[in-house]
Protein backbone atom coordinates (compact mmCIF):
# COMPACT_ATOMS: atom_id res chain seq x y z
CA UNK A 1 0.00 0.00 0.00
CA UNK A 2 1.50 3.32 -1.04
CA UNK A 3 0.60 6.43 0.90
CA UNK A 4 1.21 9.64 -1.02
CA UNK A 5 2.48 12.50 1.04
CA UNK A 6 4.05 15.89 0.68
CA UNK A 7 5.20 18.61 3.04
CA UNK A 8 4.26 22.01 1.57
CA UNK A 9 4.34 24.84 4.04
CA UNK A 10 0.64 25.42 3.46
CA UNK A 11 -0.09 21.78 4.33
CA UNK A 12 -2.55 21.88 1.48
CA UNK A 13 -2.10 18.38 0.12
CA UNK A 14 -2.78 15.38 2.35
CA UNK A 15 -3.85 16.55 5.80
CA UNK A 16 -2.12 15.41 8.96
CA UNK A 17 -5.53 14.86 10.52
CA UNK A 18 -6.49 12.50 7.71
CA UNK A 19 -3.27 10.57 8.17
CA UNK A 20 -3.82 10.51 11.91
CA UNK A 21 -7.25 8.96 11.43
CA UNK A 22 -5.83 6.40 9.02
CA UNK A 23 -2.93 5.50 11.32
CA UNK A 24 -5.15 5.26 14.39
CA UNK A 25 -7.62 3.04 12.57
CA UNK A 26 -4.92 0.71 11.32
CA UNK A 27 -3.20 0.43 14.68
CA UNK A 28 -6.36 -0.16 16.64
CA UNK A 29 -7.46 -2.92 14.32
CA UNK A 30 -3.92 -4.34 14.27
CA UNK A 31 -4.19 -4.74 10.49
CA UNK A 32 -0.56 -5.14 9.55
CA UNK A 33 2.41 -3.17 10.75
CA UNK A 34 3.49 -2.41 7.20
CA UNK A 35 0.31 -0.48 6.38
CA UNK A 36 0.37 1.38 9.69
CA UNK A 37 4.04 2.17 9.30
CA UNK A 38 3.40 3.58 5.82
CA UNK A 39 0.72 5.87 7.15
CA UNK A 40 2.90 6.86 10.06
CA UNK A 41 5.84 7.63 7.81
CA UNK A 42 3.66 9.92 5.74
CA UNK A 43 2.29 11.62 8.82
CA UNK A 44 5.73 12.22 10.24
CA UNK A 45 7.54 13.19 7.05
CA UNK A 46 7.68 16.81 8.17
CA UNK A 47 8.89 15.97 11.69
CA UNK A 48 11.28 18.53 13.10
CA UNK A 49 14.36 18.13 15.22
CA UNK A 50 13.67 19.94 18.48
CA UNK A 51 16.81 18.88 20.28
CA UNK A 52 18.26 21.75 22.28
CA UNK A 53 21.88 22.67 21.70
CA UNK A 54 22.24 24.13 25.17
CA UNK A 55 22.61 22.62 28.62
CA UNK A 56 20.29 20.12 30.24
CA UNK A 57 18.89 16.74 29.30
CA UNK A 58 15.90 18.37 27.66
CA UNK A 59 13.32 18.85 30.41
CA UNK A 60 13.68 22.63 30.33
CA UNK A 61 15.96 23.18 27.37
CA UNK A 62 13.90 21.13 24.91
CA UNK A 63 11.28 23.87 24.78
CA UNK A 64 13.47 26.50 23.17
CA UNK A 65 16.68 26.93 21.20
CA UNK A 66 15.82 24.45 18.44
CA UNK A 67 18.43 25.35 15.87
CA UNK A 68 19.95 22.08 14.71
CA UNK A 69 19.19 20.42 11.39
CA UNK A 70 15.82 18.85 10.72
CA UNK A 71 15.36 15.11 11.04
CA UNK A 72 12.53 12.93 9.84
CA UNK A 73 11.99 11.20 13.19
CA UNK A 74 10.02 7.97 13.01
CA UNK A 75 9.16 6.14 16.22
CA UNK A 76 7.91 2.97 14.52
CA UNK A 77 4.98 0.76 15.43
CA UNK A 78 5.96 -0.23 18.97
CA UNK A 79 4.82 2.89 20.88
CA UNK A 80 1.40 2.67 19.24
CA UNK A 81 1.14 -1.01 20.16
CA UNK A 82 1.99 -0.25 23.79
CA UNK A 83 -0.42 2.69 24.04
CA UNK A 84 -3.23 0.63 22.52
CA UNK A 85 -2.70 -2.06 25.16
CA UNK A 86 -3.01 0.35 28.10
CA UNK A 87 -6.00 0.32 30.42
CA UNK A 88 -8.47 3.09 29.62
CA UNK A 89 -7.75 6.30 31.50
CA UNK A 90 -6.35 9.81 31.30
CA UNK A 91 -2.80 8.76 30.45
CA UNK A 92 -3.90 6.49 27.60
CA UNK A 93 -6.21 9.18 26.23
CA UNK A 94 -3.47 11.77 26.29
CA UNK A 95 -0.96 9.49 24.58
CA UNK A 96 -3.50 8.55 21.92
CA UNK A 97 -3.95 12.22 21.06
CA UNK A 98 -0.34 12.32 19.86
CA UNK A 99 -0.61 9.53 17.31
CA UNK A 100 -0.44 11.88 14.33
CA UNK A 101 2.92 13.33 15.34
CA UNK A 102 4.95 15.05 14.07
CA UNK A 103 7.76 13.53 16.11
CA UNK A 104 11.00 15.25 16.97
CA UNK A 105 14.28 14.63 18.72
CA UNK A 106 14.27 15.00 22.50
CA UNK A 107 17.05 14.84 25.08
CA UNK A 108 14.59 13.16 27.41
CA UNK A 109 15.03 10.13 25.12
CA UNK A 110 18.49 8.67 25.77
CA UNK A 111 19.71 5.79 23.64
CA UNK A 112 21.05 2.89 25.72
CA UNK A 113 23.77 1.20 23.64
CA UNK A 114 21.96 2.21 20.44
CA UNK A 115 18.69 0.34 19.97
CA UNK A 116 19.57 -3.13 21.31
CA UNK A 117 16.02 -4.37 21.72
CA UNK A 118 16.30 -5.39 18.06
CA UNK A 119 19.72 -4.33 16.72
CA UNK A 120 23.18 -5.40 17.92
CA UNK A 121 24.30 -3.07 20.68
CA UNK A 122 26.97 -0.49 19.94
CA UNK A 123 26.86 -1.22 16.22
CA UNK A 124 26.64 1.41 13.49
CA UNK A 125 23.16 0.20 12.58
CA UNK A 126 22.00 0.38 16.19
CA UNK A 127 23.15 3.99 16.49
CA UNK A 128 21.49 4.87 13.20
CA UNK A 129 18.22 3.43 14.48
CA UNK A 130 18.49 5.39 17.73
CA UNK A 131 19.04 8.60 15.81
CA UNK A 132 16.11 7.91 13.50
CA UNK A 133 13.89 7.26 16.54
CA UNK A 134 14.65 10.70 17.93
CA UNK A 135 17.10 9.99 20.74
CA UNK A 136 18.56 13.34 21.73
CA UNK A 137 21.48 11.71 23.54
CA UNK A 138 23.21 8.53 22.37
CA UNK A 139 25.49 6.40 24.53
CA UNK A 140 28.88 4.88 23.86
CA UNK A 141 30.08 2.54 26.60
CA UNK A 142 33.83 3.06 26.45
CA UNK A 143 36.36 0.26 26.73
CA UNK A 144 39.88 -0.05 25.32
CA UNK A 145 41.96 -2.14 22.94
CA UNK A 146 45.38 -3.71 23.43
CA UNK A 147 46.99 -0.72 21.71
CA UNK A 148 45.16 1.84 23.84
CA UNK A 149 42.36 2.92 21.53
CA UNK A 150 38.91 3.62 22.95
CA UNK A 151 36.00 1.63 21.51
CA UNK A 152 32.28 1.29 22.12
CA UNK A 153 31.56 -1.92 24.06
CA UNK A 154 29.45 -2.44 27.16
CA UNK A 155 32.21 -4.40 28.85
CA UNK A 156 35.92 -4.88 28.40
CA UNK A 157 35.27 -8.62 28.17
CA UNK A 158 32.01 -9.23 26.31
CA UNK A 159 33.24 -9.78 22.75
CA UNK A 160 32.40 -13.49 22.90
CA UNK A 161 28.68 -12.68 23.25
CA UNK A 162 28.40 -9.38 21.35
CA UNK A 163 30.54 -10.14 18.28
CA UNK A 164 31.51 -13.05 16.07
CA UNK A 165 35.05 -13.28 17.51
CA UNK A 166 34.88 -16.94 18.59
CA UNK A 167 34.12 -17.93 15.00
CA UNK A 168 37.17 -16.11 13.64
CA UNK A 169 40.93 -16.67 13.95
CA UNK A 170 40.94 -14.00 16.69
CA UNK A 171 39.38 -16.58 19.02
CA UNK A 172 42.96 -17.67 19.70
CA UNK A 173 43.76 -14.20 21.08
CA UNK A 174 40.98 -14.33 23.69
CA UNK A 175 41.87 -14.46 27.38
CA UNK A 176 39.92 -17.73 27.38
CA UNK A 177 39.27 -18.96 23.82
CA UNK A 178 36.10 -20.83 22.94
CA UNK A 179 36.65 -24.59 22.83
CA UNK A 180 33.86 -27.12 22.44
CA UNK A 181 33.16 -28.59 25.86
CA UNK A 182 35.76 -26.34 27.46
CA UNK A 183 35.63 -23.49 29.96
CA UNK A 184 33.37 -20.51 29.32
CA UNK A 185 35.11 -18.20 26.83
CA UNK A 186 36.29 -14.74 27.79
CA UNK A 187 37.16 -12.40 24.96
CA UNK A 188 38.19 -8.84 25.80
CA UNK A 189 38.71 -5.69 23.79
CA UNK A 190 42.11 -5.46 25.50
CA UNK A 191 43.06 -8.85 24.00
CA UNK A 192 43.21 -7.38 20.49
CA UNK A 193 44.37 -4.30 18.58
CA UNK A 194 42.16 -1.62 17.08
CA UNK A 195 42.57 -3.04 13.57
CA UNK A 196 41.61 -6.49 14.82
CA UNK A 197 38.62 -5.06 16.66
CA UNK A 198 37.42 -3.36 13.48
CA UNK A 199 37.48 -6.70 11.66
CA UNK A 200 34.72 -8.04 13.91
CA UNK A 201 30.99 -8.17 13.26
CA UNK A 202 28.48 -7.04 15.87
CA UNK A 203 25.69 -9.42 16.90
CA UNK A 204 22.92 -9.55 19.46
CA UNK A 205 24.27 -10.01 22.98
CA UNK A 206 23.69 -13.74 23.50
CA UNK A 207 25.35 -17.14 23.42
CA UNK A 208 24.56 -20.84 23.41
CA UNK A 209 26.91 -22.42 25.99
CA UNK A 210 25.77 -25.93 25.00
CA UNK A 211 26.83 -25.49 21.37
CA UNK A 212 29.35 -27.90 19.88
CA UNK A 213 30.53 -25.48 17.19
CA UNK A 214 31.74 -21.90 17.31
CA UNK A 215 28.99 -20.85 14.91
CA UNK A 216 26.43 -22.48 17.18
CA UNK A 217 27.82 -20.66 20.21
CA UNK A 218 26.92 -17.36 18.54
CA UNK A 219 23.21 -18.17 18.86
CA UNK A 220 20.98 -17.99 21.90
CA UNK A 221 19.20 -14.71 21.19
CA UNK A 222 16.14 -14.36 23.43
CA UNK A 223 12.86 -15.12 21.68
CA UNK A 224 11.50 -11.65 22.45
CA UNK A 225 14.46 -10.05 20.67
CA UNK A 226 15.48 -10.77 17.07
CA UNK A 227 18.40 -11.59 14.79
CA UNK A 228 16.83 -9.85 11.80
CA UNK A 229 19.39 -7.04 11.83
CA UNK A 230 22.65 -8.96 12.23
CA UNK A 231 23.41 -9.42 8.55
CA UNK A 232 25.76 -6.50 7.97
CA UNK A 233 29.38 -7.23 6.97
CA UNK A 234 32.25 -7.14 9.43
CA UNK A 235 33.45 -3.73 10.57
CA UNK A 236 30.18 -2.36 11.91
CA UNK A 237 31.60 -2.22 15.43
CA UNK A 238 32.36 1.38 16.37
CA UNK A 239 35.27 3.21 17.96
CA UNK A 240 34.77 6.21 20.24
CA UNK A 241 36.24 8.50 17.58
CA UNK A 242 33.79 7.13 15.02
CA UNK A 243 30.93 7.54 17.49
CA UNK A 244 31.91 11.17 18.04
CA UNK A 245 31.97 11.75 14.29
CA UNK A 246 28.49 10.28 13.89
CA UNK A 247 27.03 12.35 16.72
CA UNK A 248 28.59 15.57 15.39
CA UNK A 249 27.18 14.87 11.93
CA UNK A 250 23.73 14.20 13.37
CA UNK A 251 23.78 17.08 15.87
CA UNK A 252 23.13 14.67 18.74
CA UNK A 253 24.46 14.95 22.29
CA UNK A 254 26.69 12.17 23.60
CA UNK A 255 26.97 10.24 26.84
CA UNK A 256 30.12 8.11 27.04
CA UNK A 257 30.33 5.73 29.98
CA UNK A 258 33.86 4.90 31.07
CA UNK A 259 33.71 1.18 31.75
CA UNK A 260 35.72 -0.47 34.46
CA UNK A 261 38.51 -2.73 33.26
CA UNK A 262 41.29 -4.95 34.43
CA UNK A 263 43.40 -2.71 36.68
CA UNK A 264 46.69 -4.25 35.59
CA UNK A 265 45.88 -3.75 31.92
CA UNK A 266 44.71 -0.17 32.51
CA UNK A 267 47.97 0.60 34.32
CA UNK A 268 50.04 -1.04 31.60
CA UNK A 269 48.26 0.70 28.73
CA UNK A 270 47.36 4.12 30.18
CA UNK A 271 49.46 4.46 33.32
CA UNK A 272 46.51 4.28 35.70
CA UNK A 273 42.80 4.93 36.16
CA UNK A 274 43.08 8.73 36.15
CA UNK A 275 44.94 8.67 32.86
CA UNK A 276 42.28 6.34 31.43
CA UNK A 277 39.55 8.75 32.56
CA UNK A 278 41.50 11.69 31.15
CA UNK A 279 41.93 10.03 27.75
CA UNK A 280 38.15 9.86 27.45
CA UNK A 281 37.84 13.63 27.83
CA UNK A 282 40.91 14.31 25.69
CA UNK A 283 39.29 12.40 22.84
CA UNK A 284 36.33 14.79 22.90
CA UNK A 285 38.57 17.84 23.21
CA UNK A 286 40.72 16.72 20.29
CA UNK A 287 37.56 16.31 18.19
CA UNK A 288 36.41 19.84 19.07
CA UNK A 289 33.17 18.72 20.71
CA UNK A 290 31.26 21.34 22.68
CA UNK A 291 31.37 20.19 26.34
CA UNK A 292 27.70 21.15 26.66
CA UNK A 293 26.93 18.28 24.28
CA UNK A 294 28.73 15.65 26.39
CA UNK A 295 27.54 13.84 29.53
CA UNK A 296 30.42 11.60 30.68
CA UNK A 297 29.30 8.79 32.99
CA UNK A 298 30.90 6.36 35.41
CA UNK A 299 30.00 4.03 38.28
CA UNK A 300 33.40 4.95 39.71
CA UNK A 301 32.98 8.12 41.74
CA UNK A 302 36.70 8.84 41.43
CA UNK A 303 36.30 9.16 37.65
CA UNK A 304 33.46 11.63 38.12
CA UNK A 305 35.39 13.68 40.68
CA UNK A 306 38.45 13.71 38.40
CA UNK A 307 36.37 15.21 35.59
CA UNK A 308 34.83 17.78 37.94
CA UNK A 309 38.23 18.89 39.25
CA UNK A 310 40.41 18.61 36.16
CA UNK A 311 37.93 19.19 33.33
CA UNK A 312 35.17 21.39 34.80
CA UNK A 313 33.62 22.22 31.42
CA UNK A 314 32.88 18.51 31.01
CA UNK A 315 32.67 17.72 34.71
CA UNK A 316 29.68 19.92 35.41
CA UNK A 317 27.61 17.51 33.29
CA UNK A 318 29.31 14.36 34.55
CA UNK A 319 26.86 11.62 35.54
CA UNK A 320 27.45 9.49 38.62
CA UNK A 321 25.87 6.11 37.94
CA UNK A 322 24.40 4.92 41.22
CA UNK A 323 25.72 1.38 41.88
CA UNK A 324 22.84 0.43 44.20
CA UNK A 325 22.18 -3.32 43.96
CA UNK A 326 20.69 -5.38 46.81
CA UNK A 327 21.86 -8.65 45.25
CA UNK A 328 25.44 -7.41 45.63
CA UNK A 329 24.69 -5.90 49.05
CA UNK A 330 25.21 -2.37 47.73
CA UNK A 331 22.72 -0.20 49.59
CA UNK A 332 21.24 3.14 48.64
CA UNK A 333 23.24 6.23 49.43
CA UNK A 334 22.44 7.87 52.73
CA UNK A 335 21.22 11.45 52.96
CA UNK A 336 24.61 12.36 54.38
CA UNK A 337 26.41 10.75 51.44
CA UNK A 338 24.17 12.60 49.01
CA UNK A 339 25.05 15.89 50.68
CA UNK A 340 28.76 15.02 50.44
CA UNK A 341 28.50 14.36 46.71
CA UNK A 342 26.62 17.59 46.12
CA UNK A 343 29.26 19.51 48.03
CA UNK A 344 31.95 17.83 45.90
CA UNK A 345 30.32 19.20 42.76
CA UNK A 346 28.32 16.25 41.47
CA UNK A 347 25.23 17.59 39.70
CA UNK A 348 23.65 14.53 38.05
CA UNK A 349 22.94 11.15 39.61
CA UNK A 350 21.63 8.17 37.65
CA UNK A 351 20.06 5.37 39.70
CA UNK A 352 18.37 2.40 38.01
CA UNK A 353 14.63 2.84 37.41
CA UNK A 354 13.59 0.43 40.14
CA UNK A 355 15.36 2.49 42.81
CA UNK A 356 13.23 5.53 41.98
CA UNK A 357 9.87 3.75 42.05
CA UNK A 358 7.61 1.94 44.47
CA UNK A 359 4.11 0.45 44.59
CA UNK A 360 1.62 1.82 47.12
CA UNK A 361 -1.26 0.11 48.91
CA UNK A 362 -3.56 0.81 45.98
CA UNK A 363 -1.18 -1.02 43.60
CA UNK A 364 -0.15 2.23 41.93
CA UNK A 365 3.35 3.15 40.81
CA UNK A 366 4.68 6.03 42.92
CA UNK A 367 8.06 7.68 43.56
CA UNK A 368 10.27 5.90 46.08
CA UNK A 369 11.54 7.51 49.26
CA UNK A 370 15.02 7.34 47.74
CA UNK A 371 13.86 9.37 44.74
CA UNK A 372 12.50 12.00 47.12
CA UNK A 373 15.82 12.11 49.00
CA UNK A 374 17.85 12.57 45.80
CA UNK A 375 15.58 15.39 44.67
CA UNK A 376 15.70 17.03 48.10
CA UNK A 377 19.50 17.02 47.92
CA UNK A 378 19.28 19.11 44.75
CA UNK A 379 20.47 16.67 42.10
CA UNK A 380 19.30 16.31 38.54
CA UNK A 381 18.27 12.71 37.88
CA UNK A 382 18.45 10.46 34.85
CA UNK A 383 17.64 6.76 34.96
CA UNK A 384 18.15 3.42 33.19
CA UNK A 385 16.99 1.35 31.35
CA UNK A 386 13.56 1.28 29.69
CA UNK A 387 12.60 -1.60 27.35
CA UNK A 388 15.42 -3.72 28.82
CA UNK A 389 13.35 -6.73 29.94
CA UNK A 390 10.44 -8.75 28.59
CA UNK A 391 7.23 -7.50 30.23
CA UNK A 392 4.71 -9.33 28.05
CA UNK A 393 3.57 -11.14 31.21
CA UNK A 394 4.18 -8.24 33.56
CA UNK A 395 6.85 -7.52 36.16
CA UNK A 396 6.24 -10.54 38.41
CA UNK A 397 9.42 -12.54 38.66
CA UNK A 398 11.36 -10.23 36.36
CA UNK A 399 13.53 -8.68 39.07
CA UNK A 400 16.17 -6.38 37.66
CA UNK A 401 14.66 -3.09 36.47
CA UNK A 402 11.23 -3.94 37.90
CA UNK A 403 12.18 -5.28 41.30
CA UNK A 404 10.13 -2.45 42.82
CA UNK A 405 7.07 -4.54 41.82
CA UNK A 406 8.14 -8.15 42.45
CA UNK A 407 4.59 -9.54 42.39
CA UNK A 408 3.46 -7.58 39.35
CA UNK A 409 0.71 -5.75 41.22
CA UNK A 410 1.11 -2.55 39.20
CA UNK A 411 3.00 -3.70 36.09
CA UNK A 412 0.74 -6.52 34.87
CA UNK A 413 1.54 -6.30 31.16
CA UNK A 414 4.01 -4.65 28.83
CA UNK A 415 1.84 -1.58 28.22
CA UNK A 416 1.94 -0.80 31.94
CA UNK A 417 5.57 0.23 31.56
CA UNK A 418 4.20 3.54 30.28
CA UNK A 419 2.67 4.14 33.71
CA UNK A 420 6.12 3.75 35.24
CA UNK A 421 7.59 6.09 32.62
CA UNK A 422 4.93 8.69 33.41
CA UNK A 423 5.72 8.59 37.13
CA UNK A 424 9.44 8.93 36.42
CA UNK A 425 8.81 11.96 34.22
CA UNK A 426 6.05 13.84 36.00
CA UNK A 427 6.46 12.88 39.66
CA UNK A 428 10.11 11.97 40.10
CA UNK A 429 11.05 14.64 37.57
CA UNK A 430 13.87 12.81 35.81
CA UNK A 431 15.73 14.73 33.12
CA UNK A 432 15.99 11.75 30.80
CA UNK A 433 15.49 8.00 30.47
CA UNK A 434 17.84 5.49 28.85
CA UNK A 435 15.99 3.05 26.62
CA UNK A 436 16.81 -0.03 24.55
CA UNK A 437 14.17 1.19 22.08
CA UNK A 438 14.33 5.01 22.04
CA UNK A 439 11.23 5.39 19.88
CA UNK A 440 8.97 4.55 22.82
CA UNK A 441 10.48 7.21 25.07
CA UNK A 442 10.60 9.70 22.20
CA UNK A 443 6.88 9.20 21.61
CA UNK A 444 6.12 9.82 25.29
CA UNK A 445 8.47 12.81 25.51
CA UNK A 446 7.00 14.44 22.42
CA UNK A 447 3.48 13.91 23.69
CA UNK A 448 4.32 15.48 27.06
CA UNK A 449 6.36 18.35 25.65
CA UNK A 450 9.65 17.16 27.10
Amino acid sequence: MAVEHACPESRASLSTRGLADMTTHLHRLFLGAAFAAAALAAASACATDRSDDEQGHGRDGARHGFHEGKLNVQVGVRPFYLVEGMDDGKLKSRLQQCEAGPFYRSKFSISHRGAPLELPEHSLESYQAANRMGAGIIECDVSFTKDGELVCRHSECDLHTTTNIVNTPLNAACTVPWVAGGAAPKCCTSDITLDEFKSLKAKMDASNPAATTAAGYLGGTATWRTDLYTGRPAGNVVTLKEHIGLMKAWGVSQTPELKEGDAARIKSIFGGQKQYAQKLIDTYKDAGVDPRKVYPQSFNIEDVLHWIRQEPAFGKQAVYLDPIEPALKIDRMSKERLRELKKAGVQIIAPPMWALLSVNGSNEVVPSAYADDIKAAGFKIITWSFERVNLTKGAAGQGSYYQFDPEGKAIKKDSDMLKALDVLARQVGVQGVFSDWPGTVTYYANCMGL
